[in-house]
């Protein structure tokens, strides 16, 4: 019997490969707004994070949020995703 293969995908904050099921995955959609995507299926360009505040942090410290998604993210947008991210995720 064939063994599954387990997708995996790079943190942007700490640059580790885990399971895709493990991480956080984060869209920018067509209208450029940055959102958290619990389903893994929204429509737009996805990043990855773990679900760790410091991964988070550390994403922001070394603007990776602007390198992945290819595109100007504003400070206003990234303190709301740091809000929604610890409220539904680190909780």
């Amino acid at each position: 019997m064939k063994t599954k293969k387990i997708p995996m995908r790079r943190c942007i904050g700490c640059m580790e490969s885990k399971p895709k099921k493990d991480l956080v995955r984060l869209v920018l959609n067509e209208e450029g707004t940055l959102l958290l995507d619990p389903s893994g299926r929204a429509n737009g360009r996805g990043a990855y994070l773990c679900p760790d505040p410091a991964c988070f942090a550390a994403a922001r410290k070394r603007k990776a949020f602007a390198r992945c998604f290819e595109a100007k993210i504003s400070d206003e947008a990234l303190d709301r995703l740091a809000e929604e991210f610890d409220k539904e995720v680190c909780s």
